[in-house]
């Protein structure tokens, strides 16, 4: 019901209803109270189709927004997921720096350099 072509035979239809119904063995004479009937129960129909497309449209962006909200979750998890593995990289870099310091400290005979031993392995380096 909803394409242009639909519109076109509907037209002809009238128009030829119409046509036939003029004519000197008509089956509907001229007010065309058969034709006046059946137009009155495809607009009582229209309505209800009409609500159908809105109904069968809601369900598919109500999908479509679950679908979005499914695929939100898990990026965030996936994400929550990286940044956990991001701090423990963070953790032990620190850790292995403070390691690398000592060992070049005692190689040379040198004291531990300041900033790699007092850089705590919680703190995030700015970007």
């Amino acid at each position: 019901m909803g394409s242009w072509a639909f519109i076109a035979g509907f037209v002809v239809f009238m128009l030829a209803w119409a046509l036939l119904n003029l004519s000197a063995k008509s089956w509907d004479p001229y007010p065309f109270i058969l034709l006046n009937l059946f137009l009155s129960m495809l607009a009582g129909m229209q309505g209800a189709i009409l609500l159908i497309a809105a109904k069968r449209q809601d369900a598919i962006a109500a999908a479509l927004a679950q679908h979005d909200f499914d695929t939100n979750t898990a990026a965030k998890a996936e994400i929550e997921e990286l940044m956990e593995i991001n701090r423990q990289q963070i953790v032990m870099l620190h850790e292995l720096r403070e390691v690398l310091g000592r060992q070049g400290a005692q190689s040379t005979g040198a004291s531990p350099d300041p900033d790699t031993t007092s850089s705590s392995p919680t703190s995030q380096p700015s970007a």
